[in-house]
């Protein structure tokens, strides 16, 4: 089968690393993928979406966004048109996110008849879901969501995709869990926790992942227990302020600022990290999580989108108030106050990061991807 891959940028973030686990997945299956970029990219990411086995179209050669809706109208349609001149696609699977309903519009004028659909926020994002329901009902093959939460937030209702769905020939929506990337792996024991030395954050330092929250905290669970530490792994617009409140309460012999890291490294930095703040405004679906959980560490994250359908509260992690650094602080010391919660977390992080395998997410894709053939 011949699948196309469509995505607005190929930048360093959580919707590009997954859909590069799901270029991976089709590529593994026998599938040939090419995958276009409408906009912004790396170079680092375009190589490894290439070392995955797919051709990669950039339809912004300079990797810039055009300015207003006719030109970006006329970009999308010209590249889109152009690579489908060259070859035939059986189905096209757009990454749902802005331009979101543009590039399904050209996609079904240009004659592709099997489009899928992927959302990797919640509906909220959107003023209206009236073009998104129109679409879902009558152009799209198949609309998947990443949490049951955010499908329910589209269409009030939810289901997790199995073999068993019966595909209608439109109007199908369900959900399909992310995938733990390959470069993280699935610790077979929980980490020996006796206690909590290390905090560790790994995002990017900006206010939408609440890392003005962070520091304060710290400051506060670091009078209350000054043996404990901080590692901060990630780079952004609020590193400077970040160190500067590090340096002026004096604690910077107790944090470590690692700055950016690649994905081959990061196991080795979740591996030294004891508990994983995760103190987020808004999360589609919460893939540092997933990654956390499968290398041991024990979870406090923020009560928003799908984080609460991955981290389950009291299993798996804890979950706070969003945006309350005071409840943050509550859960950790209610967690470092208590060995046996720890360990018990720790062990239950593991387990609930199996449900997010690679194996799981490769069945229910190609699953989803034969059900579609046989639609006439």
């Amino acid at each position: 089968m011949n699948v196309l891959i469509c995505i607005p940028c190929l930048m360093t973030g959580g919707t590009e690393i997954q859909t590069l686990s799901l270029v991976k997945v089709l590529v593994y299956a026998g599938h040939r993928v090419t995958t276009v970029c409408y906009f912004e990219y790396t170079i680092q990411m375009k190589r490894l979406y290439k070392e995955a086995g797919c051709n990669v179209v950039c339809l912004s050669e300079e990797s810039i966004r055009p300015n207003g809706l006719s030109s970006t109208i006329r970009l999308l349609y010209k590249g889109l048109k152009r690579l489908l001149s060259t070859q035939k696609f059986d189905i096209a699977h757009v990454q749902y996110m802005a331009p979101g309903a543009i590039p399904i519009i050209l996609l079904k004028i240009l004659g592709i008849k099997k489009i899928i659909a992927t959302a990797h926020t919640m509906a909220d994002i959107y003023p209206s879901l009236r073009l998104i329901h129109f679409l879902q009902r009558y152009v799209l093959t198949a609309f998947i969501c990443i949490t049951r939460k955010a499908e329910e937030s589209f269409f009030g209702s939810s289901q997790l995709y199995s073999s068993d769905v019966q595909l209608k020939h439109k109007g199908n929506h369900f959900t399909i869990y992310n995938n733990l990337p390959d470069y993280i792996h699935i610790r077979e024991q929980a980490k020996e926790l006796q206690a909590v030395t290390t905090i560790g954050v790994v995002s990017r330092l900006e206010i939408i992942k609440g890392m003005d929250l962070v520091i304060p905290a710290f400051i506060t669970i670091h009078q209350k227990l000054p043996h404990i530490k901080l590692l901060i792994v990630g780079d952004g617009s609020l590193r400077k302020d970040m160190e500067k409140q590090v340096q002026e309460n004096d604690i910077a012999s107790f944090v470590t600022f690692a700055g950016k890291q690649s994905q081959e490294q990061l196991q080795r930095w979740y591996d030294r990290i004891d508990v994983l703040l995760i103190p987020s405004r808004s999360e589609g679906f919460g893939l540092t999580a997933i990654e956390g959980m499968a290398r041991g560490c024990v979870v406090i994250a923020a009560n928003v989108g799908g984080i609460a359908e991955v981290v389950i509260n009291n299993e798996s992690g804890l979950l706070h108030h969003q945006g309350d650094k005071t409840d943050i602080i509550k859960q950790f010391l209610r967690l470092s106050s208590n060995p046996s919660m720890l360990v018990a977390l720790s062990h239950g992080a593991i387990k609930r990061a199996k449900d997010f395998s690679t194996d799981n997410y490769t069945q229910q894709i190609n699953d989803l991807y034969r059900a579609i053939t046989t639609l006439s």
